[in-house]
């Protein structure tokens, strides 16, 4: 099989990354949804990189989006992340969506899409809604399958 070039081949490298964050959900023990995000700067560095900690820090907008474009944001050192890309596993939600589009970030790159509560086109599709202030570039199912065995695996643990 041909390796993807390009883009492509650019949005799997950093869906690793965010697969790599998610992992650390598990290291974690707390029972967080294995969700990881990297946030990619325009010049390719990663500025920010988080996991879920909902369960383990007992924080409702305990987001791996939310914190990682947090990091990235003290990392440029101004909330406006314009030209940055959010990589996440799994579809954002409507929260990170709209974090997504506050933040100015250029695009949304994901794995898994989320027919139950994605907001990046599976639900809603803030990011690309005419009516926004900013709209965002999305790219969704970049190693989809990966990033749905990841969940797949932790949901049918506990059922």
């Amino acid at each position: 099989m041909a390796r993807p070039t390009g883009a492509l081949a650019r949005y799997e490298e950093w869906v690793r990354l965010a697969l790599a964050e998610a992992a650390g959900v598990v290291a974690d023990g707390a029972g967080d949804v294995p969700i990881g995000a990297v946030v990619v700067g325009p010049d390719g560095v990663v500025l920010g990189r988080a996991h879920n900690v909902r369960e383990a820090e007992h924080d409702p907008t305990g987001h791996a989006e939310v914190r990682a474009l947090r990091e990235a944001g003290e990392a440029l050192g101004s909330w406006r992340l314009e030209g940055c890309t959010l990589v996440v596993t799994l579809e954002p939600c409507a929260m990170c969506a709209g974090a997504t589009v506050l933040s100015r970030v250029g695009r949304v790159v994901f794995g898994a899409w989320d027919p139950k509560a994605g907001a990046c086109g599976s639900v809603w599709d803030l990011p690309r809604d005419r009516r926004a202030l900013h709209r965002v570039e999305v790219v969704g199912g970049v190693l989809e399958q990966e990033c749905a065995d990841l969940l797949l695996e932790f949901f049918g643990q506990r059922r």
